[in-house]
Order: structure tokens, then sequence, then C-alpha cells
């Protein structure tokens, strides 16, 4: 070996470094495909607004959610003291507003976040290592495909009763079958590709080509899904709130001002229910235009330029 290959290999920077280098470097070039993406920041900046606006409720909300004036219900929009007027119990709808977004975001973001590890570990397992206990797994995960999503949740939440805990785990368990089938998907497409058959071949074990390798890459397809997943999970989460098997009244979530507000509708006062569901319009396409932006921030074909 002659000393010039000797110097390279002793100033050549560890295999580990080098990977941490290019997920850096991966990492920003994301960001920047992102801050092109107009809409996506928007939407990013939209949703952590109302993230902070919600955590800083005790503090910013201008009267109590859960009390009100009686002798001055239906307060029209542009009432002094409260902007966008009284509800049909007296409550400042502002207020109902800002507390709300606690539990629409809450039971929205909660149960996807808890679902990726097992979503992770159903389809890693099933797609990598198949065998009969992934096929059955992978089947199992079909029958429950035969009921529509709004359906099973609505089902689940009927079974276990109403209230914020058994809504979100409602949602929990009617998501993990569709987050494990895109890990599903995505393992079987990435496990055939080049990479993965080199690092075997380098000597990697099992658990460093599930970690070092194939992780990184089915992770990608996954934080799309679940950020889209999160919008609809809003609509989907009010919807149960509306019917009475989600959150509860006199709880200021958003889809429960909604069905407040239908009673109200016949009334003439139609902005109780139009706000909160403006809220839930909102947020939910925000996230699903984040979800937009992830994706093609992730694509590399989108990353330069």
């Amino acid at each position: 070996m002659t000393s010039a290959a000797l110097e390279n290999e002793t100033t050549a920077p560890p295999a580990g470094r080098v990977a941490a280098l290019r997920r850096r470097s991966r990492l920003r070039m994301a960001l920047r495909a992102m801050a092109r993406n107009k809409l996506a920041a928007v939407s990013a900046v939209l949703i952590l607004a109302v993230m902070a606006v919600s955590a800083l409720a005790p503090l910013i909300a201008p009267f109590d959610p859960l009390v009100g004036d009686t002798g001055r219900r239906l307060a029209p929009i542009g009432t002094p003291g409260h902007p966008l007027g009284l509800d049909g119990q007296g409550r400042d709808v502002l207020s109902r507003l800002i507390w709300g977004g606690r539990y629409s975001l809450t039971v929205a973001i909660v149960p996807v976040l808890c679902a990726v590890p097992v979503a992770l570990l159903i389809g890693i397992g099933a797609g990598y290592f198949g065998g009969r206990v992934g096929d059955a797994a992978m089947r199992a995960l079909d029958v429950v495909f035969a009921f529509p999503l709004v359906l099973l949740a609505i089902a689940i939440a009927a079974v276990l009763g109403p209230g914020l805990r058994n809504v979100m785990l409602a949602i929990w368990v009617t998501l993990i079958p569709y987050m494990a089938r895109v890990v599903y998907t995505s393992t079987v497409q990435e496990a055939q590709k080049e990479y993965i058959e080199a690092a075997r071949a380098a000597g990697a074990t099992q658990w460093q080509v599930l970690r070092g390798q194939l992780l990184p890459n089915v992770l990608s397809p996954l934080v799309v899904y679940g950020t889209t997943l999160c919008g609809v999970m809003i609509t989907t989460a009010a919807g149960l709130s509306f019917l009475g098997v989600g959150v509860t009244p006199p709880a200021p979530d958003w889809g429960v001002m909604t069905s407040d507000g239908r009673e109200v509708l016949l009334e003439g006062h139609p902005s109780v229910a139009t706000i909160p569901g403006l809220a839930i319009l909102v947020v939910s396409v925000a996230f699903n235009l984040l979800g937009d932006g992830i994706r093609d921030a992730l694509d590399p074909r989108k990353q330069t330029g």
C-alpha cells in the first residue's frame, strides 16, 4: 500500500459520520424544498399558530368557555367584548374556539403519533420478515379494510362510550391498519432494492439493515401519510362529537360547538355553527397541504432547482 493510500485511509471519516452528514444534507435540501412550496409553508405556519394559541388558551382566552350569560345569549358577531358573538347558552364563541383547538388537535394528532410505532412494527415485520405470521397479520388487516374508516371509528366509539379518551382510543385503533399497510407496502418495495443487498453483503446484521437502511426510507411515506391523516382525523373527530359519540358537551370541542350551533340555525344565527365549522375546514385543509409539501420535499427530483 502506498503512502498516499495510507494517508487517505487514516484521514477518511468513519462510515457512521458519512451517513450522518448525508442525512443532514438531505434534511437541508428537504427544508429548502419546503420553503419554496408557498402553500405548504403557509400551512405549516397556520398549524403552528393554531397549536400555539390553543396551548396558551388559559392566558389569552378572554372568558371562561364553560360559563355563559343567558341574558345575552346569541349576541351577534361584533358585540362589544365578544368579537365572535355568544352561543345559544351565552358563552363567548371566541373563547370556546380557542379552547376547542386543544381538544380537536389533541384528538387528531395524538392517535396518529401513537399509531406510528405499532404500524412500523406490524408493517416492517410482515414486509421484511414475511412468513406465516406476517401473512396472517396482513390478511387480518385486509378484513378491517372492508369497513369504511369513519364507520369503523363510529362503531368503536359507540361501544366504548363518549369521552375524550375513548374517542382517541377509537381513532387510534382505526388508524393502525391503514398506517401499517403503508409501511408494509414501502417495506416490500425497499427490501428488494440493491442498497439492502449491498448492506447485507458488507456484513451488516439484520438490526443494522433495519435501523440504518430500511427504517429511514420507510419513515418518509409514513410521515407524509400521517400528516395527511391528521387533517382527516380533525373532521372525523368533529363528526363523532357532532353525532354525540365523541367529546361530550359542555367541552369546547369544535365538533361539539358545531352541534350546538345546529340547534339555533332556525333562529337565524348561522355563525354559531359556521365559525367552528370553518376552523375545522381550514385546519384540516392545512394539514393536507402540509402533507403534500412534505411529500414533494422528500422527493429527490424536487429538491433541486
